[in-house]
């Protein structure tokens, strides 16, 4: 945009504002005016103080400004499914603005008891498909890549690059290694998270730090827990929810996070155990 097509996009801003909060119709007005994506409008928008209506019950904890900083980011979740769905959703909600979504599968039937981006009418389609129309329904502003492939040590490297967190909602052990050691190699925060049946875990690796030995053994098996245990319709969303907790405050550089420390929940008896893990 030219300076005087900025300054115009900025007084229709002002004027559509009621007090600091920008009303989505007022964003939808600009973009539609000014030829610009919904994307572009939220972060002018932000950048001059104004907050999209949106998030206005997010001020209390997330100032405008952090707010912006969220809008700038990207986070690249690596799996669609039970974990990645509860994690696409709170973060499309949280308004981190660029999300890269990696899944290769489908949605089939056995999902629908408890992955948040299944129901019957979208079975067989690819999970990031999905995915990717239901954050734009959520919050039409946020730059979503959906890339249907496998992570793999080949194009993990690729598929990594440019984030600011890392969430891995993986299925197998080996996969969710590599990508810890693939992160630690390219010092960028990745956030574990695993389940079965009523039990999760949740760690956080940042820069300079490599968590999967200590986490799985030299040794590990190639499936969790999951496959004895199942997992039921909660527990996703209590370790998602823990994740996206943790990925907010490395954004942000907010708070205390899971650096060097793993998380044990067990739903069943009520239980969180902290442990410490060496440096």
């Amino acid at each position: 945009m030219t300076n005087p097509d900025i300054l115009q996009l900025r007084d229709f801003l002002l004027k559509e504002a009621q007090g600091d909060l920008l009303p989505c119709a007022a964003q939808m007005a600009a973009a539609e005016r000014f030829n610009l994506s919904l994307h572009d409008v939220e972060e002018a928008a932000l950048e001059m103080g104004l907050l999209p209506a949106r998030y206005q019950r997010n001020r209390h904890c997330i100032s405008t400004l952090q707010q912006y900083t969220l809008f700038r980011s990207r986070a690249v979740v690596i799996g669609c499914g039970g974990l990645g769905g509860y994690v696409i959703e709170e973060l499309a909600r949280l308004g981190v603005g660029n999300l890269v979504l990696i899944d290769h599968d489908v949605i089939e039937e056995h999902n629908l008891n408890r992955q948040i981006l299944s129901s019957a009418d979208v079975l067989n389609r690819p999970k990031v498909d999905v995915a990717f129309e239901r954050v734009k329904a959520i919050n039409p502003a946020i730059n979503v890549t959906p890339l249907k492939t496998h992570f793999l040590h080949d194009n993990g490297r690729e598929l990594v690059e440019g984030a600011d967190v890392v969430i891995d909602g993986l299925d197998t052990i080996p996969a969710r290694m590599e990508l810890a050691q693939i992160c630690h190699e390219m010092s960028v925060p990745v956030v574990h998270g695993a389940i079965g049946g009523w039990y999760g875990q949740v760690a956080t690796q940042l820069p300079g730090e490599n968590i999967s030995p200590q986490i799985f053994g030299m040794t590990p098996p190639i499936k969790g827990i999951e496959t004895d245990f199942g997992n039921p319709s909660f527990t996703p969303g209590v370790i998602a929810s823990l994740q996206v907790a943790e990925a907010c405050k490395i954004l942000l550089r907010e708070g205390r996070c899971l650096s060097r420390r793993i998380l044990f929940i067990n739903l069943l008896d009520m239980e969180i155990i902290e442990v410490k893990l060496s440096k």
